[in-house]
């Protein structure tokens, strides 16, 4: 029989967040080990529940919820994301700029869809959520990563950003607060990605599906909200700042200088409407979410258990040999730094491995986010305090026995 072999567009596709390592730990779930799993911010198996009011009011609409949709969503949750961006000071958006989708993940494929032509370059910054990597990828585009700088808060280099535009490039990818490593860009950085996309007419695409999980008091910028004559896409949803990971609700906003995208919203509209519609139970929750008390604020002020839990994360990692961690200002996430002096990792994929087997603990290397060396490895800060310090203690352990079978101990 002729072997039957996946699409060459997948060649450069990865998404290692669910990649081998995950597979080898089912493998050992199997087996009978019990894993600590540190690789996707997945709040409800952690204890984070969604608000019981979005719980009840998606039961309440249950029975309307059979049918097919607008391609573009239902009027009310629509209305309730224009309202929103009305409240982050995003300007001109009406109902048809908005499109909900199955989670922001479906309306980044989309985004990114019906944008590309074979050959066309975006710039994806590195570190990155490789879905947006990804997604490029899968629709015939190159995506070009920019450097992120740890020694600058892993704010973007906007000279590296600079160097990298081509006459190929159309757009640009912003990720804020920033997965992995937490990073909340202040306005001056997203004020001059603005000045490039301005001077070579491209599009900012903006993740900002974080941009209620703030620490320390942090304010959150959306980069649409500073500029008028640039075309803007935003994305976000109920993921994550309201414990929803899998009622796969999130919403694309197109905002800016429209006048000459209409052939590309063309496009978009499209591609709405060959999917039928996104899921209408999750749909139903967007409303209720945007509108009244903000439960997150009570996760990540002060006392909040995400608050505690990042600081202890932080202080446990930070007190092994040879580990940094520049601490995030939101998100969920830690990307601490392996000294390669202390730390000489070749394969850091290999390097997940074996903390993997050695220990039961699954995190996620960072070349699995485009980083550009073998010296970061993701984790997530969800566990309880117990949990929690338990595993920073095995990666304790599995570092100091790397350190000495490297000969640094």
């Amino acid at each position: 029989m002729r072997p039957i072999l996946k699409s060459n567009k997948l060649d450069d596709v990865c998404y290692e967040i669910r990649g081998p390592a995950l597979e080898k730990s089912k493998q050992m779930e199997e087996e009978g080990h019990k894993i600590i799993k540190l690789n996707i911010g997945n709040l409800a198996v952690f204890g984070f529940d969604p608000p019981d009011e979005i719980v009840q009011d998606m039961i309440l609409n249950m029975h309307g919820a059979a049918g097919y949709t607008d391609s573009k969503g239902m009027f009310a949750p629509r209305k309730a994301v224009m309202h929103y961006t009305q409240s982050k000071r995003i300007n001109g958006v009406t109902i048809e700029d908005i499109y909900l989708g199955n989670g922001a993940s479906e309306l980044i494929v989309m985004a990114m869809n019906g944008l590309l032509n074979n050959g066309d370059e975006v710039l994806v910054p590195a570190p990155d959520y490789p879905l947006w990597t990804a997604a490029v990828s899968l629709s015939g585009g190159n995506p070009v990563h920019y450097v992120c700088d740890e020694q600058a808060g892993w704010f973007p280099d906007i000279d590296d950003m600079r160097r990298k535009i081509t006459s190929n490039t159309k757009a640009i990818v912003v990720i804020n607060p920033n997965n992995p490593t937490g990073a909340l860009y202040p306005r001056e950085i997203l004020l001059e990605i603005i000045e490039l996309a301005r001077q070579h007419q491209l599009i900012i695409l903006a993740d900002e599906i974080y941009d209620k999980v703030l620490y320390d008091g942090e304010q959150h910028d959306s980069i649409a909200s500073l500029a008028d004559d640039v075309l803007f896409i935003t994305l976000n949803g109920l993921s994550k700042n309201y414990r929803s990971c899998g009622y796969r609700a999130g919403w694309m906003v197109v905002s800016g200088e429209k006048r000459h995208a209409r052939d590309y919203i063309d496009g978009l509209n499209m591609l709405a409407s060959m999917r039928l519609c996104a899921n209408a139970p999750g749909q139903f929750a967007i409303q209720t979410a945007l509108g009244g008390y903000q439960s997150i604020n009570d996760l990540v002020g002060p006392g909040g258990r995400l608050l505690r839990q990042r600081d202890m994360a932080h202080k446990l990692l930070t007190d092994i040999p040879g580990v940094t961690c520049v601490k995030p200002k939101a998100a969920l996430y830690m990307f601490p730094r392996l000294d390669p002096v202390m730390y000489p990792i070749a394969d850091d994929q290999q390097f997940a491995y074996d903390l993997l087997a050695e220990e039961k603990v699954l995190v996620v290397q960072g070349t699995g986010f485009n980083w550009i060396a073998p010296d970061h490895f993701r984790l997530v800060f969800l566990p309880n305090s117990d949990d929690l310090t338990d595993a920073c203690g095995r990666i304790a352990r599995f570092l100091d026995g790397y350190r000495r079978r490297h000969g640094r101990g």
